[in-house]
């Protein structure tokens, strides 16, 4: 088998419209679910709009209310209202990496095992970290199934510079989840 990986230059949201282009390819090579990464909602109305017509499960995961600051929820209104009305599901819960366990770390000076298991996957690249989270907080949620192979689109900060294929697993199940592919990801 023969795929191409498309390398860019540095992170950030200047890549998201190639991710979203390569993210709708592989949909209409035969992907049913998409889960994508956003946090005021930018990045998940650009695929929505990318994806309309098209048949697929599009999944857009937004930061935990509060990650910023309490009671805080980052998603913009009108971006959910306009992720919705183009056939996308939200999910806004609990970061994987940023549960419990970060409290802990910041009170007492700790190291735990998400923070391991988040410091490991960014060896990779920030994107692919929070490809991982998204997937499984879907799973965890309902909104895709497990086992399944999944377009995964994410980023740095802001937008999307990573885009992969991921075999789904929920949390509970974080070793059965696999990247398959790497379609796209900053060399930095």
């Amino acid at each position: 088998m023969e795929k191409q990986v498309f390398y860019f230059d540095k992170p950030g949201k200047e890549n998201t419209e190639k991710c979203i282009e390569i993210a709708a390819s592989a949909i209409a090579e035969g992907y049913k679910h998409i889960v994508v990464a956003t946090s005021v909602g930018e990045t998940g109305v650009a695929m929505a709009k990318k994806l309309q017509g098209k048949e697929a499960n599009l999944v857009v995961v937004t930061h935990s209310a509060g990650f910023q600051e309490p009671n805080h929820l980052e998603l913009l209104q009108e971006n959910r209202d306009q992720i919705v009305s183009l056939g996308g599901k939200i999910y806004t819960g609990t970061i994987l990496t940023h549960s419990i366990e970060t409290a802990f770390s910041q009170k007492f000076n700790g190291l735990y095992p998400t923070m391991i298991v988040a410091q490991s996957l960014r060896r990779l690249g920030e994107g692919l970290k929070v490809c991982c989270e998204i997937v499984m907080e879907a799973c965890d949620a309902g909104l895709i199934p497990e086992r399944e192979e999944v377009v995964a689109v994410a980023g740095t900060i802001r937008g999307a510079d990573t885009v992969c294929i991921i075999k789904s697993a929920a949390s509970k199940r974080f070793l059965d989840l696999k990247v398959l592919e790497i379609m796209a990801k900053p060399r930095y």
